[in-house]
């Protein structure tokens, strides 16, 4: 695991999307493996951050949306190259949700809880 800090910076494949997260409280931070449907199969490691935390540096005008089920979820993605840096999560509405795989660290630099979002209604206050 890489020495934990207040600033990551990460970005899509192609580098049209990059952003930038600012910790408040980088020990406290924990990051989440789903499994359900859509975070199995993207391979979506969580980091859920606060808007104040989250920066989107450059890209908006490169980012498409995605929405499903109950459509609060926003599911980001570059439309150019695909990737999923990022998106605002059904759980934490007033926040973001970063893909700790899409930050520039090559491992990474917190520690990673499974979450069964197979049975999210069942399991989601562990988490709010």
């Amino acid at each position: 695991m890489s020495e934990l800090r207040s600033v990551y910076e990460g970005g899509c494949h192609c580098g049209a999307v990059r952003f930038r997260v600012r910790l408040r409280d980088p020990a406290a931070a924990r990051g989440l493996d789903c499994n359900c449907s859509v975070c199995r199969k993207k391979g979506f490691l969580h980091l859920i951050v606060t808007r104040e935390e989250f920066e989107l540096v450059r890209g908006a005008d490169q980012v498409t949306t995605y929405t499903f089920n109950t459509h609060a979820a926003r599911h980001m993605f570059c439309r150019t190259c695909g990737m999923h840096p990022f998106y605002i999560p059904r759980s934490h509405p007033d926040g973001f949700d970063v893909n700790i795989r899409c930050l520039d660290d090559e491992s990474p630099p917190f520690p990673i809880d499974p979450f069964d979002g197979r049975r999210w209604e069942e399991n989601i206050d562990r988490i709010r």
